[in-house]
């Protein structure tokens, strides 16, 4: 750092790295007359690892003059300068890393030193030559301005931060003067044109530059005379809006120009308009009453007639409030349905895909079972044409055997086969009417004779294919007594829920709490179904999660009266619907 004092006596700090570029960069400045030009040409200002910002040139070697002639090894094989950041190549000469880079550069690089050829990988930085060549002495880079010192090379930075001689910029930066540092002071006291300055009439500081700007415009003490021409010559710029008020030559406007007077003078002439022009300016505010207060009785029959206006807007609006509620509210509607679709899609797609699964392996057993036939019908023809040849030959009779075991086994194959396509036929049936959305409907078919089956004791409950809350959700059947069931047997037809056992019980909550509807369906236009709904009794056994296959079933022994059902529209066809329901809405997902 360097130091300088401005023109209030301040001392003002100069950091190397804002004068280093006097040595580096050339000006478009001409130095003074009595001052010789600085002779050192513009030098790097990248920073190097081994040297300060400025220190090094941008190209070549260094341009320093040397109290001694350097000796010739430390001199650039190529620019003929002190070697600047030495670099040793193969063939033992040296170059400055800017000259060997630029050597580099070429197709096929040579030493013009010996015409050897140059492999970058080869050539490495000669640490030693550069510690000598940085002990050499030198003068100061400001000897052309008067400055004597001598010092080594290494010691320049540090020196140029404190000689009085070297060229620095304006430490205030918008002034674009160069100077010696020992200059600076009695530049920044009487020179520099961004020197700090105060104006003599606010004693506001700012720079020389705004100095006269600032007093012709915006000064509020600045002597300023009237506009008016009036007997005050000077007064300050701030008491100038005040003063045109009092100002006896000012051109003012009357008073009751807003109620027509269109009267125009000086102030002096103004006082005496007043009180000669009394009585005009009463019948001119008189006037402009009466028309403000025709305007307000204007305003207020609008308003009543829109007063009147209001109630009906009112019920119009609180109809429009209705509708707008019904139409939420069937929005409300369709968004719960469409959900329920989606579910129902999601789970009837579930079935599909379970349904394809079974149907596929329905199809392979099928067609084993139509091989083994097609097997046996030919072990059969095989072994009547042995018994009929066997006659002849007693060398048949083991092969004859032979074929009766084959055929033997292949019948229990067959069996085995039938007996599985059988259970698959069966799986299909249910996976085919399963329903997983909460939702049974089970049709009862040849009602007289199950009835009758039931009075007589063979058959005395029914029980529906299952049906499940979700794919992964509760497994439940209905169960029903067409002779009623308890106390309702002989009269009524008893209805019960049952909750079977599941492959997901274990990721199901327990006890069973959702509500339950059973209904008879109705199967006329008029859609008159009779139903009854309860909630599960959370410490029945009937609702825990089931050990054995199904639980205890629970529901209405009473359901409908046989002479209900049997004199009305629920028989059709000698079939009965029945129709179960089980709130899913409040289901966790397992």
């Amino acid at each position: 750092m360097s130091s300088g004092r401005s023109a209030n006596g301040r001392e003002v700090q100069i950091p190397l790295q804002q004068v280093a570029p006097s040595l580096v960069a050339p000006l478009p400045i001409t130095p003074p007359s009595h001052r010789s030009t600085n002779p050192w040409p513009p030098c790097d200002l990248t920073p190097q690892p081994s040297a300060p910002a400025g220190f090094q040139p941008l190209h070549g070697g260094f341009r320093d003059v040397f109290v001694e002639k350097p000796e010739a090894k430390y001199c650039c094989e190529a620019c003929r300068r002190v070697l600047c950041e030495p670099r040793q190549t193969e063939c033992g000469h040296r170059f400055c890393q800017s000259c060997i880079n630029d050597i580099l550069s070429h197709s096929n690089p040579v030493c013009p030193a010996d015409r050897e050829p140059l492999f970058k990988d080869k050539i490495f930085r000669d640490v030693c030559c550069h510690r000598e060549i940085m002990a050499l002495k030198v003068f100061c880079r400001s000897k052309a301005n008067g400055c004597q010192e001598q010092m080594s090379l290494q010691q320049i930075p540090d020196h140029l931060n404190v000689c009085p001689f070297f060229e620095v910029p304006c430490p205030l930066g918008k002034c674009k003067e160069r100077m010696m540092r020992k200059e600076i002071p009695e530049h920044l006291a009487w020179k520099c044109k961004h020197r700090e300055s105060t104006c003599e009439f606010c004693m506001t500081k700012m720079p020389l530059t705004d100095l006269q700007k600032h007093k012709e415009t915006v000064c509020p003490s600045f002597p300023v005379s009237c506009p008016n021409h009036c007997s005050f010559s000077s007064l300050p710029r701030s008491e100038l809006t005040s003063h045109q008020h009092d100002c006896p030559k000012a051109q003012v406007s009357c008073l009751f120009h807003r109620y027509g007077c269109t009267f125009k003078g000086l102030n002096q002439e103004m006082r005496q308009h007043d009180s000669t022009f009394v009585a005009e300016h009463l019948r001119m505010m008189v006037k402009g009453n009466c028309l403000l207060e025709n305007k307000v009785d204007n305003v207020k029959e609008e308003l009543m007639e829109r007063c009147k206006v209001l109630p009906a807007l009112n019920s119009r609006l609180s109809e429009l409030e209705s509708q707008n509620e019904e139409l939420r509210e069937k929005n409300r509607q369709t968004e719960q349905k469409l959900a329920n679709l989606q579910k129902m899609m999601s789970s009837h797609s579930e079935t599909l895909m379970a349904l394809e699964i079974e149907l596929g392996s329905l199809r392979r057993l099928r067609e084993e079972v139509e091989t083994l036939r097609g097997t046996v019908d030919n072990v059969r023809t095989r072994l009547a044409t042995l018994e009929q040849g066997g006659r002849s030959g007693s060398g048949s009779t083991h092969t004859l055997a032979s074929l009766e075991t084959q055929l033997n086994r292949h019948d229990d194959m067959l069996s085995v086969h039938e007996i599985r396509l059988a259970d698959m036929d069966l799986r299909f049936q249910v996976l085919e009417t399963a329903s997983y959305n909460g939702t049974l409907i089970w049709k009862i078919r040849d009602y007289k004779r199950r009835k009758q089956e039931a009075v007589a004791g063979k058959t005395l409950s029914l029980y529906s294919q299952p049906f499940y809350t979700g794919y992964f959700g509760y497994k439940m059947c209905a169960r029903v007594y067409l002779n009623g069931d308890g106390m309702g047997k002989g009269t009524h037809l008893s209805l019960f829920f049952v909750v079977m056992k599941g492959e997901y019980d274990a990721l199901l909550p327990w006890p069973f709490k959702q509500k339950v509807t059973l209904m008879l369906m109705d199967q006329t236009p008029s859609r008159k179904h009779l139903g009854d709904a309860f909630k599960p009794d959370p410490h029945s056994s009937s609702f825990r999660r089931p050990t054995a296959e199904m639980n205890i079933a629970s529901g209405c022994p009473l359901f409908v009266a046989q002479s209900v059902l049997e004199t009305g529209s629920y028989i059709k066809d000698d079939t009965i619907f029945i129709k179960v329901t089980v709130d899913t809405s409040d289901l966790p997902d397992p």
